[in-house]
């Protein structure tokens, strides 16, 4: 089954903890898909990853971008897979869909905002619906020094 990892942030915005997080998927060998809550964070979240770091950037891409089957990351606001993505990040709220359908993923990553106490309960809601499908679920919380360590 899919393992599900649940990202807490409280020390980190989405855009601090979601490039390190792609790196290591494309490391992996992994294609991603970013899913998040609506056209304008595609976009935001498109200049961001171009210019995360002065001296890389991460490989990625948008429909309006053509060619999304070749994109390694690939970035949309829908339920969709065009580029055959091992690893499903969920941002901003976005709906995870059909927990049933996921078995086709190796991991889905859903990242939320531990300030925002509906972000946390709908995530609370999102572990019991990904554990009632079958899936290994995971909880990460950032410790004082940053890292993120696993809490369940």
């Amino acid at each position: 089954m899919t393992e599900v990892w649940f990202y807490h942030l409280q020390r980190e915005t989405l855009e601090t903890a979601l490039p390190p997080l792609l790196q290591k998927t494309l490391e992996r060998g992994w294609r991603a898909v970013v899913r998040a809550g609506g056209p304008e964070r595609v976009d935001a979240l498109d200049a961001h990853l171009w210019t995360w770091r002065a001296e890389s950037f991460l490989p990625h891409g948008r429909h309006a971008d053509g060619f999304p089957e070749r994109q390694p990351i690939f970035l949309t606001d829908a339920d969709e897979n065009p580029n055959r993505a091992q690893a499903l990040f969920l941002v901003d709220g976005a709906q995870p869909g059909d927990w049933s359908a996921m078995a086709a993923l190796e991991r889905v990553i859903l990242l939320f905002d531990g300030r925002d106490e509906a972000a946390v309960a709908e995530a609370r809601g999102y572990w019991k619906d990904a554990k009632a499908a079958g899936h290994g679920v995971t909880y990460w919380k950032q410790a004082e020094t940053g890292r993120w360590e696993k809490q369940a």
